[in-house]
């Protein structure tokens, strides 16, 4: 610890300025945990929390701008070359190699702000989310303004280390400068943005995550260590994460048999696989919805919901390779009468 730090805590204390003296006291509490001694470090902090007056701990992020978000342990199915990038930030963050800002892009329903959850738990971190659409003010500056706090309230962090920011839709201030009638504003508010994450605490790991990559400044996209895209999900990865998500949901709907092979068929049949946020929403609400008598009625309103609203007949389903066993269950037609009704089509 520097004599600089002693010498002014003293000072601070002779003046009474219990601002500064907590400031410093702060300043001292994150010297000891950077260099190790973390149990010294809780216990600075543990005795400036119980005095009467306000320290900045990291659960003072749940205010207007930031809220706190419960990490969960529900599997995250990524295809391999997303998974890996992932695997990258989270080694790269473990080794302090400098880097700590990325940016997420990609289609809604793709994962980024599960994976982002995910990055959290194993980093053991915990997850403040800044909703950038809540900053935009009407007020002449103080959308810049609220800027500037959000990134005072991130930099003045006890322990940095220890949280992980989202910035979410980070679009939102993109989009609107280019709708907005007053471009200078935007330009100002973009401008402030750019400065704020050239002078991010280093310790702190910050996550934005976007829909619309291509309307970003190209300057802010520049600020981001690396950008990764959710666009990458093949037909047979949306099949094998249909998979893992029903074998997930399963275990909460003990009603609910299990037939894998025609869950996969159903999923391989549809016109166009939804990302996976969509896909598990499909599956829940077939699941919730379902005969609990019917151990696979799910299955038939999956069908129903990957249809679209077009009539479910046997030869339609024969046709897309279901077998007539497959069509008996789809349909609650005995296999006797499909096979009947099909030989006489």
């Amino acid at each position: 610890m520097k004599k600089k730090s002693v010498l002014n805590l003293i000072k601070y204390h002779v003046e009474k300025n219990d601002f500064q003296f907590r400031n410093e006291a702060i300043e001292v509490a994150r010297y000891f945990d950077s260099s190790g001694d973390y149990q010294l470090s809780e216990y600075i902090m543990g005795l400036l929390s119980t005095a009467n007056t306000f320290v900045p701990q990291e659960e003072s992020l749940d205010n207007l701008f930031f809220r706190k978000i419960e990490l969960n342990t529900e599997p995250l199915p990524l295809p391999n070359p997303i998974a890996d990038d992932v695997k990258g930030i989270i080694n790269a963050i473990s080794h302090n190699a400098g880097i700590n800002k990325f940016l997420f892009e990609g289609a809604p329903g793709t994962g980024k702000t599960e994976t982002v959850k995910q990055v959290a738990r194993l980093l053991d971190r915990q997850l403040f989310v800044v909703e950038f659409s809540e900053l935009i003010d009407s007020k002449l500056g103080q959308t810049a303004k609220n800027i500037v706090a959000v990134f005072n309230n991130i930099n003045r962090m006890p322990f940095p280390n220890k949280a992980l920011i989202l910035f979410d839709e980070i679009d939102a201030i993109a989009l609107d400068r280019i709708n907005s009638n007053d471009l200078r504003e935007m330009g100002r508010v973009t401008s402030t943005i750019l400065k704020e994450l050239d002078n991010l605490n280093e310790k702190v790991v910050l996550i934005a995550t976007t829909n619309l990559l291509e309307k970003l400044d190209k300057a802010l996209t520049r600020r981001f260590d690396t950008i990764i895209s959710f666009d990458r999900y093949s037909q047979g990865d949306l099949v094998e994460i249909a998979e893992i998500l029903l074998n997930s949901l399963l275990k909460k709907f003990k009603n609910a048999g299990r037939d894998m092979k025609l869950f996969k068929k159903i999923i391989r049949n549809m016109d166009e696989i939804p990302n996976p946020g969509e896909l598990k929403n499909m599956i829940k609400s077939a699941l919730a919805f379902s005969n609990p008598d019917n151990e696979f009625d799910y299955l038939k309103n999956l069908l129903k919901y990957s249809l679209k609203g077009s009539e479910i007949t046997l030869d339609k389903l024969y046709n897309a390779g279901f077998t007539v066993r497959e069509i008996e269950v789809l349909t609650g037609v005995s296999k006797s009468q499909v096979a009947r009704e099909l030989k006489g089509k």
